[in-house]
């Protein structure tokens, strides 16, 4: 739909996830998976701090307590970029903070803020229209 111009969050979102399909798959080894977490979450902290960084350079992390990123996701950026690589569980710890902020400041916005507001119930039964409906959509889209 957005074409090469995917918003920031839903890029990062997608390679966070795709790390986490990755890590549950067990295909790969720790080293490797802490490299692909690695780059998920560098790629994070640049892409959301860059786009306050102004004409003089501020500090990453001025930047990232501006929009409420935990300094710690940022010193692991620092760690994985210019020092020794962290452990896996690190890695792991900082995809799970760094999905909740993208859910909380990002997801919850474009669903108008709904993602906890409707009981179970309510999350049953559209599940149950959702999934008639697609089955309908499926359909329709072979025929």
């Amino acid at each position: 739909r957005y074409g090469p111009k995917m918003p920031l969050a839903v890029d990062c979102t997608a390679e966070l996830i795709r790390c986490k399909v990755l890590d549950s798959s067990g295909r790969l080894k720790s080293h490797e998976l802490i490299l692909s977490y690695g780059l998920a979450l560098v790629r994070f902290v640049n892409l959301i701090t860059e786009r306050k960084q102004k004409m003089v350079s501020i500090p990453l992390r001025q930047l990232a307590r501006e929009v409420d990123i935990p300094i710690w996701v940022v010193d692991l950026r620092h760690e994985l970029t210019h020092g020794k690589l962290p452990r896996l569980a690190l890695c792991r710890k900082g995809c799970d903070v760094v999905l909740d902020w993208l859910r909380k400041t990002y997801w919850s916005r474009q669903l108008g803020n709904n993602l906890c507001e409707e009981s179970e119930d309510e999350d049953e039964d559209e599940e149950q229209e959702g999934a008639e409906e697609n089955a309908e959509f499926d359909n329709d889209a072979w025929e």
